[in-house]
């Protein structure tokens, strides 16, 4: 198992031991979410993009068009930033100044590339949202992946916050002991397939989740 190397930007400063250092929680936490949010200077203001994305290996891709302003400022050599978090549930504690939430967390830091080979990190988003689509539906065609831009940041600056557990209530509120305290689990399921033809659903979208 290899470690995150914290730079004085990756450093988690507040809730420290909240911290995590395995660099398998971070793709643990990377692959198990659907939208990430890029963070990018844009005339000299900050503009957050949430958007669908992918990781293979140390790389995470995100794509778009290619006339969004945005993606290409994002490529032009300025550091961007993307986070990836994860709701668990909500901590509810004796008082409401400790309320909190259970969660996993990253934050990556980095120069976005032209993705050296897109249809790797276009097949890497598509397995993030839809694993097993690429391989049945229709792959791009080159007149779409020329509208495309798919963009690759290296996974070597990261942070990774997870919190587990009940409240953290202070002494006095758990002495009083007159209100009600825990945690309420949040779970993301899916639901139902609503079919758009008359085709039979397919294994790799019937058996998801199951």
């Amino acid at each position: 198992m290899t470690t995150l190397s914290p730079t004085p930007r990756s450093t988690v400063q507040r809730g420290k031991k909240r911290a995590v250092t395995s660099r398998d929680e971070l793709y643990s936490v990377l692959d198990a979410g659907l939208i990430c949010h890029l963070a990018v200077d844009v005339d000299g203001a900050p503009i957050v993009l949430p958007t669908a994305y992918g990781r293979d290996g140390d790389t995470l891709y995100i794509h778009g068009s290619t006339g969004a302003r945005s993606l290409r400022e994002a490529i032009t050599g300025k550091p961007v930033c993307v986070a990836v978090t994860l709701v668990d549930g909500v901590v509810y504690a004796r008082s409401v100044f400790h309320h909190s939430m259970n969660y996993r967390s990253a934050v990556i830091h980095g120069i976005a590339q032209p993705a050296e080979d897109e249809v790797r990190g276009l097949r890497a988003i598509v397995a993030q949202s839809s694993p097993g689509s690429w391989e049945y539906a229709r792959t791009p065609t080159p007149k779409e992946m020329a509208k495309t831009a798919v963009l690759a940041i290296d996974l070597t600056e990261a942070s990774v916050k997870i919190r587990t557990g009940g409240p953290g209530d202070d002494a006095e509120d758990i002495e009083a002991d007159t209100v009600w305290a825990g945690v309420l689990p949040l779970h993301t399921s899916w639901g139902v397939p609503v079919t758009d033809n008359g085709h039979a659903v397919p294994a790799h979208v019937s058996e998801r989740g199951r």
